[in-house]
């Protein structure tokens, strides 16, 4: 048996052995965990406000629709887009509070822990 065949079976073997969770690994997820609802919420409530926002322009400037009806139905999708845009920041800025607020107790208990094992 080669060397390379000895590095091969060491790695494979590597992928089903338990792994330990670090403290520091710990810390990540609990702040991913924190942070994620409102990232997800943020993201999906913008898409579906430009997208809204598109469709208006699309139907005021004639693209998908023709006639009066039209252009003001599209202006008033337009707007409806911009606004749901414009509620999106302070939402996530809600949700994200409320994350951290959720998860803080715990994040500076364990950075707690992990500044006094490094003194």
């Amino acid at each position: 048996m080669n060397n390379l065949d000895k590095v091969y079976a060491e790695s494979v073997a590597k992928d089903y052995m338990p792994k330990e969770t670090s403290k520091i690994r710990q810390l990540k997820k609990l702040d991913e965990k924190a942070k994620l609802p409102a990232f997800v919420t943020a993201m999906s409530v913008g898409i579906v406000g430009a997208l809204i926002f598109g469709l208006g322009m699309c139907l005021s400037m004639g693209i998908l629709g023709t006639g009066l009806v039209s252009m003001i139905f599209g202006i008033i999708l337009g707007l409806l887009g911009v606004a749901i845009c414009g509620v999106n920041y302070p939402l996530y800025k809600k949700l994200l509070k409320k994350g951290k607020d959720m998860y803080a107790y715990d994040i500076l208990e364990l950075a707690k822990e992990i500044t006094a094992a490094e003194n």
